[in-house]
């Protein structure tokens, strides 16, 4: 079944979201699809509704609406929140969106601004149409060009965003500055209201909904992204059951990046999602986590068993993470022969996958 999935043409599997605030239940979409979208039934009479953006960081957020209705005035803080209601909450959502990627040629996007994670990671905000989504399949990534320092030629270097695959109006790049990667500095040092150019999609996995019974993913660093994209589209669909595994390794405790999403989903999700975090060193007697390196041990603790039918193992960081883990890719960027612990536990090439 992987095979055909892995052959198969790439498609975009639309996803429906709604607000609501923490622990309501689906039953509440309408009202607060409604909010949302600005307007609401009260008492018979239609009543509007003002929305105040606000920056969207690692945590849940509040979004001002203030509530209009005959002389009476009254400010609500709503929590944004991923649900599975059908409901959506673009505005122009009866709209088909366009596209702002082109596959074929470099696009310019404007910075709209950069908001630290923490010492050395930023989420950078590029500005897109009101009515425009990236149009990214999942899984897929981006590819970025700039013309850094005195280098002759421009570097190329791939990103997957950390917006919902279907948000209007913008993206967003969480980005970690690594001293000697040439275009992590360069969008570091980006400014609001600079342009960078992107090209993509580049297609990776092409995803069905149901064909897996359970996915691994073990990340390292910033190569938490591609699986954040993969998590978010999973639970977003009421129709996708798939149970997922994340071990997430990093330095220390401070460097993990979206920790906080990423434990809001599996709060909210505990039969299909779980998280492990993985630090080489413990700095608090408070640490709870796995420490050290991931090894044969812990993949065989928190991975599905080769063994099972209608499983896949990802994995995504650092190249000697990957080298240890499943093998590198090979020159021509495929997925290359598959190696380290996971040919050591019998995973084959259709069970693993390397972003």
């Amino acid at each position: 079944m992987l095979a055909s999935i892995r052959n198969s043409a790439q498609r975009q599997f639309s996803r429906a979201y709604s607000t609501a605030p923490v622990g309501a239940k689906n039953g509440n979409g309408i009202l607060w699809a409604s909010l949302a979208t600005g307007a609401v039934l009260v008492g018979g009479r239609r009543s509007i509704f003002t929305k105040v953006p606000m920056w969207q960081q690692d945590q849940p957020r509040l979004s001002l609406l203030t509530h209009h209705h005959g002389l009476r005035q009254t400010t609500l803080q709503i929590g944004y929140l991923y649900t599975r209601s059908k409901q959506t909450v673009d505005v122009e959502s009866a709209t088909p969106a366009t596209k702002a990627l082109d596959p074929k040629n470099f696009v310019g996007f404007k910075l709209k601004e950069a908001i630290p994670i923490n010492h050395d990671t930023s989420r950078f905000r590029f500005a897109l149409e009101p009515n425009q989504e990236l149009g990214l399949d999942i899984t897929s990534c981006f590819v970025v060009k700039a013309k850094v320092g005195n280098d002759e030629k421009p570097t190329i270097r791939p990103y997957t965003p950390v917006s919902p695959q279907h948000a209007r109006g913008y993206f967003d790049l969480v980005i970690k500055k690594y001293a000697t990667g040439k275009m992590s500095s360069h969008i570091h040092a980006m400014a609001p209201g600079d342009i960078l150019e992107i090209k993509g999609p580049v297609p990776k996995l092409p995803y069905k909904t149901g064909a897996l019974k359970e996915i691994g993913m073990i990340a390292g660093g910033s190569g938490i992204t591609p699986m954040l994209q993969l998590i978010q589209h999973v639970l977003a669909d009421p129709n996708d059951h798939t149970k997922m595994t994340l071990v997430f390794a990093n330095k220390s405790e401070e460097d993990i990046i979206l920790r906080s999403t990423l434990d809001e989903f599996a709060k909210k999700h505990p039969d299909q999602l779980k998280v492990h975090y993985v630090i080489d060193k413990a700095s608090s007697a408070d640490w709870r986590g796995d420490v050290g390196y991931v090894n044969k041990e812990l993949v065989q603790k928190y991975m599905p068993a080769a063994n099972k039918d209608n499983i896949l193992v990802s994995v995504c960081g650092p190249v000697p993470m990957m080298k240890s883990i499943s093998g590198v890719k090979a020159p021509d960027y495929s997925q290359g022969e598959v190696g380290g612990i996971f040919k050591e536990l019998g995973y084959t090439a259709e069970q693993v996958f390397k972003f």
